[in-house]
């Protein structure tokens, strides 16, 4: 059980989010967003967050972090904080300070998120969900993913690194393609070219195959670029969401995800109407033998802007209604 006031937290490569949830069913109270490059630690950038906050202090807190969470001290993938739950604790006073992977409280929001209020967005025509596995990922600065599964009258939640499974072409096309698309430790895993890092890859490869400038220096060049016609962006967003939507599919085939897959990450709800006219919802289809099953999957963009903190205010609200492998401490 969390003592309230809860401290909630949402640490990703660039972005760090926090908010406090005062007592259960309150509204969640959210906290100016911080990058994790602009202080050394998380202790600094909870501070800085707090200043903003005039209720009781936190007297726990549940940390959502993006990397994999098997101790109660780990460093980012993605950028140089150790998130250390003693020191965090230690440090604001607290009794007890929970650490999960990033896509846990992802997985749990997909059971507070409603499409009637604008949460959601399809992808895609189906018919309606049945009960089942979901399945949620996300490209961001990095490619999270994780499972939520019935299980009686609870949810497992499976944390995944599927981002780091090998991802290679499947067209002549994307064959010509391969040679210029950066490696990452000597690999192209989904995470290399589903994120935003991934988008520019894909924007540098493409020029590189068709032998012209490619004048981007990051990926919100790409996405700007797309907007106003450019057809290097807009053949790189394309084949973003084509990628996407194959990634997806076979994630949904892994978990036999009949309950839906949802795509959150910083980068789909900027592209909606992109992953909306078809390449996506035609890759993710294409899974004979089983492309029937394939199309009656819901498939949902998470637009609601803070889908880990509503899902952490629902596992710190219903903490009974979920299991989910957690690391941490508690002052004695």
């Amino acid at each position: 059980m969390f003592a309230f006031p809860v401290l909630l937290g949402d640490i990703g490569g660039t972005n760090a989010r926090f908010a406090v949830l005062p007592a259960p069913g309150e509204p969640v109270q959210l906290l100016p967003r911080a990058l994790t490059a602009q202080t050394p630690d998380p202790v600094g950038a909870i501070r800085i967050a707090l200043e903003a906050y005039k209720g009781p202090a936190p007297r726990s807190a549940i940390i959502a972090v993006a990397t994999r969470v098997d101790a109660p001290a780990i460093r980012l993938t993605n950028a140089n904080w150790v998130i250390d739950a003693e020191a965090i604790g230690t440090a604001l006073g607290l009794d007890r300070v929970t650490l999960v992977n990033d896509y846990t409280p992802v997985a749990a929001s997909v059971t507070v998120l409603d499409e009637a209020k604008g949460d959601l967005a399809p992808i895609g025509t189906f018919p309606p969900a049945k009960s089942g596995a979901r399945v949620v990922l996300g490209p961001g600065t990095g490619l999270g993913a994780g499972a939520l599964v019935p299980v009686e009258d609870r949810f497992a939640i499976l944390a995944t690194e599927a981002g780091h499974m090998e991802f290679g072409p499947t067209t002549d096309e994307e064959t010509a393609l391969w040679p210029h698309l950066e490696r990452v430790g000597g690999r192209i895993s989904g995470e290399v070219v589903l994120s935003g890092p991934g988008l520019f890859r894909i924007a540098r490869a493409l020029a590189a195959h068709r032998c012209v400038d490619c004048s981007f220096t990051m990926p919100n060049d790409v996405l700007a670029a797309a907007r106003e016609g450019d057809s290097l962006a807009k053949d790189a967003l394309d084949l973003f969401a084509r990628f996407l939507g194959r990634f997806a599919g076979d994630l949904a085939l892994t978990f036999e995800s009949s309950g839906g897959v949802f795509i959150a990450g910083g980068i789909a709800p900027r592209m909606i109407d992109i992953l909306q006219a078809g390449g996506f919802r035609e890759a993710f289809d294409r899974k004979a033998p089983h492309d029937a099953w394939a199309r009656k999957v819901p498939v949902y963009a998470i637009v609601n802007p803070e889908p880990a903190l509503q899902g952490l205010a629902a596992i710190v609200t219903n903490p009974e209604r979920f299991v989910f492998p957690s690391q941490g401490w508690q002052a004695t």
